[in-house]
């Protein structure tokens, strides 16, 4: 059986994957426009790298993905989701070669990275490397993420080292949840709905990463809309704004003062939804799961 077609059919995807990306910056670009946003490029780990550490191939394959995001002039770089410090350096040593900034998130949590290096270290190898931002993206939930990156904080102040830092949680809690992340419940990735943070949860989250020192506070898997007009909403005193889909709803309920029912108008307060504890509201649910070994 002859393989000559294989090349061919090599070549043919990484064709096929340069467009997509090319488009997708376009697309981010018309977007971007419309709100005065910046675009961002991004790359995240391989799979070669648990197989066969071979850098100079890794870096090969995020050089070929950059030179797409240099032919399309992003205004940054954000290397995501490794799992591994070192080839989270080695991404941010290839983007750096653009002369944009980069930022380097890594889907941890506290216990640190699958090379059990802590959280603190993983920040202060990442700056090395010339990352200008740090923090983590996806696998915990708002509470867990905003504590691993306090001890990413933590490790530069104690390097003397400093990065602006980088929070993007996933849309569900995990106080459950081991080194693996979410990946690693038994609900994942079909029965997650129970552990959805409410758009108040979100708030608090916005906040308390604010007060952390976080500038750059998004969200991963399991956001929606009104999650990120949440942040919105409550750094508007920050930012100077709200976002526009503010002007179609009350903030903290308010729009709930014309509700017919009187004990729901009793609830167009911050007090009643800030200190809401919502219930799954699944007669029988277990709270909390057992994640697998």
């Amino acid at each position: 059986m002859s393989c000559r077609p294989l090349p061919f059919l090599v070549a043919k995807t990484i064709w096929k994957w340069k467009d997509v990306n090319e488009a997708a910056c376009d697309l981010a670009r018309e977007v971007a426009e419309k709100g005065d946003a910046l675009v961002a490029g991004g790359i995240s780990q391989t799979s070669l790298y648990k197989s066969h550490k071979n850098k100079l191939e890794i870096k090969e394959i995020f050089q070929q993905q950059l030179e797409v995001f240099t032919r399309k002039n992003v205004d940054f770089l954000i290397t995501e989701y490794f799992e591994y410090c070192e080839e989270a350096e080695w991404a941010v040593e290839v983007l750096k070669e653009s002369g944009k900034p980069v930022a380097a998130t890594m889907c941890i949590g506290p216990e640190g990275d699958m090379h059990n290096l802590t959280p603190g270290e993983c920040a202060v190898r990442l700056v090395k490397a010339g990352a200008s931002i740090v923090g983590v993206n996806c696998r915990f939930g708002p509470k867990i993420s905003l504590a691993t990156v306090k001890l990413m904080k933590e490790g530069l102040e104690a390097s003397g080292m400093k990065a602006h830092l980088m929070v993007q949680s996933l849309g569900f809690h995990t106080p459950d949840c081991g080194k693996g992340g979410f990946v690693d419940l038994p609900q994942y990735p079909f029965g997650l709905e129970p552990r959805v943070a409410t758009r108040w949860d979100i708030q608090k989250y916005a906040r308390d990463a604010y007060n952390l020192g976080v500038r750059y506070i998004g969200g991963c898997c399991g956001f929606e809309p009104y999650h990120i007009r949440a942040i919105a909403e409550e750094l508007a005193p920050e930012r100077g704004f709200l976002p526009d889909a503010s002007e179609k709803h009350g903030s903290w309920g308010s729009g709930l003062s014309m509700h017919t029912k009187p004990w729901i108008r009793a609830r167009a307060q911050k007090e009643y939804w800030k200190n809401l504890l919502p219930a799954s509201g699944r007669p029988y649910f277990p709270s909390l799961s057992k994640p697998d070994a």
